[in-house]
């Protein structure tokens, strides 16, 4: 059973290249690029239960799968319905609506699922979900495509709100699967990330650097602050911000020089080497002052959470734990860039769902540049 959420406001390295067993048998072995920071290697040995050489394997099955996910895409087209990968990161998954393109799928050692509906199709009815009107969608907590399904899966506090929801979208109710949540994501406003940063009383989180042309700045959680906002530690000013709809702002810090690391686990810096999207499935750490280094594993992309303030689209939902003074800070997996940390259930003590805003999104909206080594 799935909690409402809240808005969260406030090992030895092991020397192996492994090949990742998503692979065509064919394949030559691959190494990680580059590789794994031992920070990252300890905390998916302690949040995921992995030994270092699982970690290594899993970070390699998960680069490869994610470049074969994008290759596919490109390939399938419009038939593309989406992808993931097994409990364990040994088997990528690609969905398409077309039973044609079946060996083009594994010939990239992917396992081929038939479906009905296309991944535009979903993204279609989530969208008009997105749209119905506020009171229908006040019922609903979180609504999202879920691939592996191949629906779009609501989240309501009983059932019938969430029917009333679909109904009100006017969308297919067979595309949709409901589903009793106590989830009810809460705004607070004690925030913080990577790195705290102050807005008067207020702490928030640092989430990736960033440059405007030759401007520095750093990308946090839209809820965090309103443009025109000022900050301390270090001194900024927001120049842009939108929430609700979106969570994602950005400040720039003339003088302040960016870097591009994530503060990991016993404070070590994570490199940031790049933001190609993870697949689903993928493991996943995010950085927050309150609760430090956390991992997990990414549930779904397009998820769209109903907090008190108003709706936001197109989040990650992840099994990584945060709490209230962890918002706006980063997440990644590997050496990806993946977000910044929004909101969501539970706690460190005893787990919980978390969502973070797409870092891609944020850099397109604001025409940034992200901060890599």
């Amino acid at each position: 059973m799935l909690r409402r959420g809240t808005l969260l406001a406030g090992a030895t390295t092991v020397a192996l290249y492994l090949a990742a067993t998503v692979a065509p048998a064919s394949a030559e072995p691959i190494p990680l690029t580059p590789k794994p920071a031992p920070a990252m290697l300890e905390a998916l040995q302690r949040d995921l239960g992995l030994t270092a050489e699982q970690a290594i394997q899993r970070l390699a099955n998960e680069e490869r799968a994610a470049a074969s996910e994008s290759a596919l895409a490109a390939t399938l087209g419009d038939k593309f319905a989406g992808a993931w990968l097994n409990g364990d990161a040994s088997q990528l998954s690609v969905a398409t609506s077309d039973a044609a393109a079946a060996d083009a799928i594994r010939a990239k050692g992917a396992q081929p699922v038939v479906v009905g509906r296309t991944l535009a199709e979903l993204n279609a009815v989530k969208d008009r979900i997105d749209q119905a009107p506020a009171a229908a969608k006040a019922g609903a907590s979180v609504w999202y495509v879920d691939v592996t399904t191949n629906s779009v899966a609501v989240l309501a506090k009983d059932q019938a709100a969430g029917e009333a929801l679909v109904a009100a979208a006017g969308v297919d109710k067979n595309a949709v699967r409901v589903a009793v949540s106590p989830e009810q994501p809460q705004a607070l406003i004690n925030i913080v990330g990577g790195n705290a940063f102050y807005i008067g009383s207020s702490r928030c989180s640092i989430g990736f650097s960033v440059r405007r042309g030759t401007t520095p700045g750093f990308v946090t959680a839209g809820h965090c602050g309103r443009s025109g906002a000022t900050t301390s530690n270090p001194s900024g000013t927001f120049q842009g911000s939108s929430f609700p709809g979106n969570d994602y702002a950005w400040v720039a810090t003339p003088g302040h020089t960016p870097t591009p690391y994530v503060r990991g686990s016993g404070g070590a810096n994570v490199l940031v080497s790049g933001s190609t999207q993870a697949t689903v499935g993928s493991s996943i750490c995010r950085s927050g002052s309150t609760t430090g280094w956390r991992c997990g594993v990414i549930q779904q992309h397009n998820a769209t959470v109903s907090y008190p303030q108003g709706t936001v689209t197109g989040l990650t939902r992840t099994s990584a734990c945060a709490q209230p003074g962890d918002s706006g800070g980063s997440f990644i997996s590997g050496n990806q860039a993946q977000g910044v940390t929004s909101g969501g259930s539970g706690n460190c003590s005893v787990g919980g769902t978390t969502y973070h805003q797409p870092v891609n999104e944020i850099l397109s909206a604001y025409g940034l540049t992200l901060v890599v080594g």
